[in-house]
């Protein structure tokens, strides 16, 4: 694409820089893509497309233009990742419990709202979080397309999920949320979430009035908790692929 003299060293690239560039190369397990720098980048099948791709040539040829993404950079081997498929604004291991966010309602359920922050997927607002008061209905306090600031209470990696609110901005203070004291990111992905602790304390008061839970009960309890995982997770699942 450019002479030696003008051409970008590894140390002038950053993860999800967008680049125009130019395949030099293609292989059975990817393409090799002059992208102006003092390495080309390595374009691996999986990287090419949000689907699966079976055979590369199908896709990809020697003189084509590609726009690309830097995935990652290995200084120390000089090798350049790339993507075609844009990466999220906010990546897994750049979202934390307490970050404040703007973004867009894509989703409105009776239960709560999921909103867009620029994340591999929409993060949830429970109900209970929409607002310091009661709340009857998600639509009555926000619709699709609204575009609202939120808090995360809890990033779930081991489920892909993103816990938000906006009653938490409305509030004088608000107690430290639970992920900034962990360090461990496979610990905290067996943790409970913001709603699941909700859903715990509702169970625990219900104890309260009933007495010692008895082994049918906890059976119960155990199987409504799996049954709002299962109600969040296919919620997910469809919002990726509408």
């Amino acid at each position: 694409m450019s002479d030696a003299a003008t051409r970008l060293p590894l140390s002038d690239l950053r993860p999800k820089m967008q680049i125009d560039g130019v395949i030099k190369q293609v292989e059975v397990v990817g393409a090799i893509v002059d992208i102006g720098a003092e390495r080309d980048g390595l374009l691996h099948l999986s990287q090419i497309g949000e689907g699966s791709v079976r055979n590369v040539r199908e896709l990809l040829n020697e003189g084509q233009a590609i726009r690309v993404w830097i995935q990652r950079i290995e200084v120390e081997k000089g090798r350049i990742h790339l993507t075609s498929v844009e990466p999220p604004a906010l990546a897994w291991h750049e979202l934390s419990g307490g970050q404040v966010h703007q973004g867009e309602v894509v989703r409105i359920e009776k239960w709560g709202v999921f909103v867009d922050i620029g994340a591999e997927r929409p993060g949830l607002v429970h109900i209970s979080e929409l607002s310091v008061g009661f709340v009857e209905s998600p639509r009555d306090v926000v619709q699709k397309g609204d575009v609202v600031e939120v808090k995360i209470l809890e990033v779930n990696r081991k489920k892909r999920q993103i816990d938000l609110s906006m009653k938490a901005l409305m509030m004088p203070e608000e107690p430290e949320p639970i992920s900034s004291m962990i360090d461990d990111d496979e610990d905290a992905g067996d943790l409970p979430t913001a709603m699941e602790l909700a859903f715990r304390r509702a169970i625990e008061r219900d104890d309260d009035d009933e007495g010692p839970r008895t082994a049918q009960k906890r059976g119960r309890d155990k199987r409504d908790r799996q049954r709002q995982d299962d109600i969040i997770r296919r919620t997910l699942e469809q919002s990726d692929q509408d």
